[in-house]
């Protein structure tokens, strides 16, 4: 748009030219058309000028912007400099930093790689004086065979740190004969610890001597720890069953199981079980938060509504003990589940309880299905785990089957195990927890505010329990252990090892 100060300066130009043209046609008597002439001669050259002035005007103008601008621009591209100049000095430390945790991590990766080293020499150290422990006393195998060391009662008041797990077995209890081929697990699980079994009796004799036992409340709970690998710390317990007959005489799980569960009395086992395991966890858990305890629960209880529900309605009552008491079940259970199986396992698993998977035989497992299903625990016989030809007829690797598992958020943990060179196998595996008679053998629970060893510290007690001068068992499951014994040369070199 025109400002009006160039229409001004445009109307006085022409009232220039008009007022020349008329003074020289008034005055010099010039003819009008050569005055005309002359008016238009001066405008253009009026014209002119200020053309000119204003684009002289404009350019000094514009001269100054565009040094404005060079100055912006060359503070801009110092600015930019420095920023790169920082970023350049932030990149090379970032670079340094990284470079610095590397080695770090380097080095901490060997020493890690270095201890475990030394702890599978010291695992094959220890193996090896095994053996040489086991071959050097043929004569203390005849007497422990014949005379069979008590079971020292576990002492639940007693913190978990004073109750280390005992050391290898020592002499006084090796296997019966190094002549004699190694017996199958189940029929070794039954003869590595003094329990009477039900030999002589028939399934009625079997059947009535149950039912007097369940009437009567002489339905015992054994203990044996799982422990943390390679560190062996007790971290959980499984409640093991025992029945005692009239005489005081006890029988293994293994032999009533089946005929409790023909006729129906396998429920009432469970819960007095279940009872007796929610009071020892009670009584654990005084001294430690992070103990559990594993509850073995029959097939045909998760099936029977009746008992079912009585142990719902008992675990409901005690759910603030839920993240420690583990439910645990056969792996052929989990194969066959039915609806209301199913069904009743999801209540159990929306109360926060978690699960225990065990007799497992073959490793077909499917761990995101388990876990779905509440599963935290599977325990594979480390038999079953070192068995190269679970590598064949399984979807993957032993060795693979922890990692697998744990990333799914389920422990594996390998059971039976008995000798030290299956846990230096094992370590391979990265087994993380382990159980079995190497540990300890299930123990009967010591009497609150009685003492096992007439006044001894627990760990004289485990020593005396390892020495080769051992008192003959006592008649009773739950009875004092024989007074304390001066510790022998095997006790304190078990402890040493």
């Amino acid at each position: 748009m025109i400002r009006i100060s160039t229409i001004f300066i445009a109307i006085c130009m022409v009232l220039v030219a008009a007022s020349l043209g008329l003074v020289l046609y008034a005055v010099a008597g010039i003819s009008g058309t050569e005055s005309a002439i002359v008016a238009l001669t001066a405008l253009t050259f009026l014209i002119l000028y200020n053309a000119v002035s204003m684009r002289l005007r404009d350019r000094s103008d514009v001269g100054g912007q565009i040094a404005d601008l060079s100055r912006g621009t060359a503070d801009l591209a110092r600015q930019v400099a420095e920023f790169g100049r920082r970023l350049a000095a932030i990149e090379g430390r970032i670079a340094s930093s990284n470079s610095t945790n590397s080695d770090r991590i380097q080095s901490v990766v060997g020493e890690i790689n270095e201890l475990g080293g030394l702890v599978r020499q010291l695992a094959s150290t220890v193996s090896t004086h095994e053996d040489l422990l086991a071959g050097a006393a043929p004569g203390a195998a005849a007497a422990s065979a014949a005379r069979p060391d008590p079971e020292a009662p576990i002492d639940l008041i007693a913190p978990l740190g004073e109750r280390p797990v005992p050391p290898p077995s020592l002499p006084a209890a090796p296997p019966p004969s190094a002549a004699q081929p190694r017996p199958a697990p189940a029929v070794q699980a039954q003869t590595a610890h003094p329990v009477q079994t039900a030999n002589g009796r028939n399934q009625t004799q079997l059947l009535a001597t149950l039912r007097n036992a369940i009437d009567e409340n002489r339905i015992d709970i054994f203990l044996q720890p799982m422990v943390t690998l390679p560190q062996r710390k007790v971290r959980f317990y499984e409640a093991v069953t025992r029945v005692r007959d009239e005489r005081d005489q006890l029988i293994a799980a293994e032999e009533f199981i089946s005929i409790a569960e023909a006729s129906g009395l396998i429920g009432r086992i469970d819960n007095m079980v279940m009872l007796r395991c929610v009071q020892v966890l009670r009584r654990l858990m005084v001294r430690n938060k992070d103990v559990g305890v594993f509850c073995n629960v029959a097939a045909s209880t998760l099936g029977n509504s009746t008992t079912f529900a009585q142990c719902l309605d008992f675990l409901e009552a005690n759910r603030a003990l839920a993240p420690s008491l583990v439910l645990e079940f056969k792996q052929s259970t989990f194969r066959n589940l039915g609806p209301a199986e199913s069904e009743n396992l999801a209540a159990l698993a929306q109360r926060g309880f978690r699960f225990s998977i065990d007799h497992v035989t073959d490793l077909r497992i499917e761990p995101r299905e388990l876990a779905d299903r509440g599963v935290r625990f599977i325990k594979v016989p480390a038999t079953l785990l070192l068995d190269p030809r679970q590598a064949s007829t399984s979807d993957i690797h032993p060795s693979d089957l922890s990692d697998l598992l744990g990333r799914f958020g389920i422990d594996l943990i390998a059971e039976r195990i008995e000798g030290e060179r299956a846990v230096v196998d094992l370590l391979d595996y990265d087994v993380r927890f382990g159980q079995g008679f190497l540990f300890a053998p299930p123990r009967p629970l010591r009497p609150e505010g009685a003492s096992a060893t007439g006044g001894a510290s627990p760990n004289q007690a485990q020593d005396i329990q390892g020495s080769n001068g051992s008192a003959p068992p006592s008649p009773g499951a739950t009875s004092a252990a024989p007074p304390a014994q001066r510790i022998t040369g095997n006790a304190a070199l078990a402890r040493r090892i």
